[in-house]
């Protein structure tokens, strides 16, 4: 509770420091204030590296006029308490997973769709596409937000203990999953025991047996340490980590023209860095990893397609909920591969 007081009294700071900021610049015209953005990520993650990669590029490309200052490790608040001061301005730019935002914006579940992607540049390519991100942004516009940018830290990969001989080994694994009900439902479906915790226990968990397993992307399980409690790395890729740059809608239609070009072009330019920064991790944590002696395991084709049929409730869940449009153009050139 006191944490939460200290970090609410943090933010009314923050606040007052914006609305003079916006009422006033200095002599030469700039700001008189960093803007602040927050994330929930600690280390040198990809989703911190977006976020600094972005307010470096706003610094540079306006000559040092706009500035942003980068807030991690949750010193602002938790994903959902985020969500809310962006919407209101209070913080204008976050940087997060898409599935906390699933509970303001339904439609994003599509994110969730089990088993669509075998590989991650089909998964940025299909992001590329104009047309289908028109569509997310309109969605974080109409909930108040915009959407200046989406990278991802590669798929989400399982840990355990256990040894892995096939899907039937993942049965009975009590496997932490993040609040989600969709990644809840897939991992019921290929018979595991999904169980939702903070991703602050998971080390604690694992260590006192709390739970079996969990999945991450590879350079969490490295930066949290959870190799020191797993023994296999199983490859199980249900779903791309993604990781979404966004601003709030209120603050961004304040800021001139000129400001919001660059804003969005710095926004760019940072994801087109991260995805080459992400593969990098991916291959260093890989490495580190299997150095530690985890032993990483690629299911077999056949394997991932009985995955794929298994989660298929899921699909239809997804399909139900997002629409069949937009389910269709984020399938659709997965389902071509």
């Amino acid at each position: 509770m006191k944490n939460r007081i200290k970090r609410l009294s943090f933010i009314a700071v923050l606040l007052c420091a914006c609305m003079l900021g916006t009422a006033c610049g200095n002599k030469d015209g700039g700001q008189t204030y960093a803007w602040p953005l927050a994330t929930c990520s600690s280390g040198e993650t990809v989703t911190n590296t977006f976020a600094q990669r972005f307010a470096d590029y706003v610094y540079e490309m306006s000559d040092g006029e706009m500035r942003i200052q980068v807030y991690t490790d949750s010193t602002l608040g938790t994903d959902t308490e985020l969500m809310e001061t962006c919407k209101d301005g209070d913080i204008p730019f976050v940087v997060q997973s898409p599935s906390p935002q699933v509970s303001y914006m339904p439609e994003l579940c599509v994110f969730d769709t089990p088993c669509c992607y075998t590989d991650i540049e089909t998964v940025r390519e299909n992001l590329g596409d104009d047309e289908l991100m028109q569509n997310f942004r309109d969605i974080y516009q109409d909930a108040g937000y915009q959407l200046l940018g989406i990278t991802d830290q590669g798929f989400r990969v399982m840990t355990m203990n256990g040894n892995y001989s096939g899907i039937d080994s993942i049965k009975g694994q009590k496997i932490r999953v993040m609040e989600n009900k969709y990644h809840i439902q897939y991992w019921k479906g290929v018979g595991a025991n999904p169980t939702p915790m903070t991703f602050s226990e998971v080390y604690i968990g694992l260590q006192q047996g709390t739970i079996d397993a969990q999945e991450n992307a590879y350079a969490l399980i490295v930066t949290a340490k959870l190799y020191e409690q797993q023994q296999n790395l199983i490859e199980t890729n249900a779903v791309p980590d993604l990781v979404t740059l966004i601003v709030s809608d209120v603050f961004m239609n304040k800021l001139s023209d000129e400001q919001q070009e660059i804003i969005r072009q710095a926004a760019s330019k940072a994801q087109q860095d991260s995805y080459e920064i992400s593969d990098q991790k991916k291959e260093e944590a890989r490495t580190f990893l299997e150095k530690e002696g985890m032993k990483i395991i690629t299911p077999s084709e056949e394997e991932f397609e009985e995955m794929k049929k298994l989660s298929q409730p899921v699909w239809d869940s997804v399909r139900e909920q997002c629409g069949e449009k937009l389910f269709e153009a984020y399938t659709a050139i997965a389902e071509e591969k």
